[in-house]
């Protein structure tokens, strides 16, 4: 994988790996169990990191989906983004879309175990990091694999005297080899339903969703929610296998996403709503303090 250096984590119990490349944006390349591949591979690990095309599990940070425009304010700083400029990326309109962390390579490991990886990544010293996102803040990625479960914990911790907004989510990328799409079963929890605009900006209507359980058929699905309770799960199953997402602590949004054209089925745990960091209704990290995020898959 080129200058990659590809960390492969291997479950003590079963036949589960998952693999992570700390100096590509901390991202999942692979989750398989026993040879079988349960991640979108999509377009490839270099295809996201020289244009931002998303694969595996990327962390979408400090924002997960999109901006309404190319600014910002929180507690009277005004931020104003440049496509290009400080890992800033837009979509087919133009917005900003999934923070500026794709890719990014200066993630340090503090630690390495046959099922544990750990790295982190200091806000306060990247300039060019804080020119998008000016919250000195230490980020922490701590990924276990135990018991046919790939958990992932998340920890900001605020290091000066500002507050730090969580509006980062996470895009794991599922599938089922040897299942035809069409026979895919999806469950999803309670929770509010997001109803967005052509541009794919929540337009402030808001509307209950009760728990649910569909065949995906040929479905297209973009749906954005909020409300998902602690311990909420999703769960992807087809044929002997099943693909559960919990949501543990700290995400409370959450994006559901099946394209038309690659089957995967994506349920992205987010800290806040599409545009939270825009319109507010997100959490803050207080002045030396942290906050937690954590949500596991499991594979069954």
């Amino acid at each position: 994988m080129d200058d990659f250096e590809a960390v492969t984590l291997r479950d003590p119990s079963s036949a589960l790996t998952a693999t992570y490349v700390p100096n590509a944006g901390m991202v999942a390349t692979s989750l398989s169990d026993d040879g079988v591949e349960l991640l979108g591979q999509r377009r490839g690990l270099q295809a996201y990191v020289s244009n931002h095309k998303t694969m595996g599990i990327p962390i979408l940070y400090p924002w997960a989906n999109r901006l309404s425009s190319m600014g910002y304010g929180v507690d009277g700083a005004v931020v104003t983004l440049t496509p290009g400029t400080g890992g800033v990326r837009t979509d087919q309109h133009g917005v900003p879309i999934h923070g500026t962390l794709g890719g990014y390579k200066d993630w340090t490991v503090t630690a390495m175990l046959e099922s544990q990886l750990t790295a982190e990544l200091d806000f306060a010293a990247r300039p060019a990091l804080l020119a998008t996102f000016p919250f000195p803040h230490l980020l922490t990625l701590d990924i276990t694999l135990r018991d046919r479960t790939l958990t992932v914990t998340t920890t900001v911790t605020a290091t000066t005297g500002s507050r730090v907004p969580l509006c980062f989510g996470f895009h794991p990328y599922l599938q089922l080899p040897g299942v035809p799409r069409a026979q895919w079963q999806i469950e999803t929890p309670a929770m509010r339903y997001q109803p967005v605009n052509a541009w794919g900006i929540p337009t402030g209507r808001v509307e209950q969703r009760p728990a649910a359980s569909e065949s995906l058929g040929d479905k297209f699905i973009d749906d954005g929610f909020d409300e998902v309770a602690p311990g909420s799960v999703f769960a992807l199953s087809g044929g002997d296998r099943r693909i559960e997402v919990h949501f543990d602590e700290g995400f409370t949004a959450a994006q559901v996403f099946a394209p038309g054209d690659d089957d995967v089925v994506c349920f992205e745990p987010m800290a806040a709503p599409t545009d939270a960091l825009r319109r507010g209704g997100y959490h803050e990290v207080q002045p030396g303090e942290s906050a937690v995020a954590r949500f596991r898959i499991t594979v069954s």
